[in-house]
């Protein structure tokens, strides 16, 4: 069951994160980087380096659990922040715009040579 809202804190990790991590390595990350912890119920939003991938810790009433976006097209359009930060606050209406608003990607056609 999805059980994210908007009473909950959300928290941003604002470096690029490998997408193999799973629950331990992550909550690693929260508690030894971001120096907070898991099991006080707040969430935590990891993105990889391309912002193609994102991944959602959260504990819930069975234990942790990931939610795993993937975008086939565009990227995730992030919200700025302070690169010295190790976590960001961002609200439920935030994460919301950041799923929502995927920013397409461009890609360039390559001139084709002609063989002469």
């Amino acid at each position: 069951m999805f059980y994210l809202h908007g009473k909950l804190q959300y928290f941003l990790y604002p470096a690029p994160v490998d997408m193999r991590k799973s629950f331990y390595t992550l909550s690693g990350i929260v508690s030894s980087v971001m120096k907070r912890n898991v099991q006080d119920g707040e969430v935590f939003i990891f993105v990889n380096r391309n912002l193609t991938i994102m991944k959602v810790l959260h504990l819930e009433h069975g234990g942790l659990v990931i939610y795993h976006k993937r975008l086939e097209n565009g990227v995730f359009k992030l919200p700025t922040f302070n690169e010295n930060i190790v976590s960001q606050p961002i609200s439920w209406q935030e994460l919301m715009t950041i799923v929502s608003n995927v920013k397409p990607i461009t890609k360039r056609l390559k001139k084709r040579r002609k063989n002469i």
